[in-house]
């Protein structure tokens, strides 16, 4: 028996699973991009004290640059307080009719929190800091 459905292809790529289904695959690419940002360093550092080389230095300028420091604080920030919301919520099952008030909450702390570290990376990027 197979599935008869004429669903056309760009029809199937419209989500319509909502902001908790949104934040679950957030948390899996902030998740990926910690591993690949953790992973480089630490292959960029290694080259960097053995050799010297100047592709390690190439990333570690990448690193250093305001821009990529914005970038990577979102990917931190989000993954650590989402991860904080998934663990409060498995803690007790009633929980999980609030995901969506979870979700809110979530964004209410990481708003001022990503806006004030947004702030000093771009004010010490502007003084020289």
């Amino acid at each position: 028996m197979s599935l008869d459905r004429k669903v056309g292809f760009i029809d199937g790529l419209k989500y319509q699973g909502g902001s908790p289904m949104w934040a679950w695959m957030m948390h899996r690419v902030t998740g990926l991009a910690i591993i690949v940002f953790v992973g480089l360093h630490v292959v960029a550092s290694f080259f960097m004290q053995q050799t010297g080389n100047d592709i390690a230095t190439a990333i570690n300028i990448v690193y250093e640059h305001w821009a990529f420091q914005i970038l990577v604080s979102f990917v931190v920030i989000f993954h650590a307080l989402n991860g904080l919301r998934v663990a409060l919520l498995d803690l007790r099952p009633q929980f999980q009719n609030y995901q969506r008030e979870a979700l809110w909450l979530q964004w209410l702390v990481f708003l001022p929190v990503y806006g004030l570290t947004v702030f000093v990376l771009v004010r010490n990027a502007l003084v020289g800091g």
